[in-house]
């Protein structure tokens, strides 16, 4: 048998703070969760439940209940998944977990 104890290695040496992963997790999940509610309303809301209203107005001949239930709810995920890379970008370049090298490009 062996006597070697087995650290994850996320880890840190003894004393280490790592409250700043707590820090960073917080931020993520925040972001998410933003990001995730503005998705729901979008396509719950513009292209289910607000349907009806929405389709009394016609933006060139199409209904817009009809657009938001078709097209307008995937722009809008498109759009939410650049500005989750963007600002996750801007959040481990806070932490310092970035994946760009000292030039800051990309490594």
């Amino acid at each position: 048998m062996s006597d070697v104890t087995h650290e994850s290695p996320s880890s840190g040496p003894p004393g280490e703070d790592l409250s700043w992963r707590q820090r960073y997790w917080k931020k993520n999940v925040r972001l998410l969760v933003i990001l995730l509610a503005i998705w729901a309303a979008v396509s719950l809301g513009a292209g289910v439940l607000f349907i009806e209203p929405l389709n009394n107005i016609v933006i060139l001949g199409f209904p817009l209940g009809l657009w938001f239930g078709q097209q307008g709810a995937i722009y809008t995920f498109v759009i939410l998944i650049l500005v989750y890379a963007l600002w996750m970008d801007r959040i481990d370049d806070e932490f310092g977990v970035s994946e760009r090298n000292g030039d800051g490009e990309r490594a």
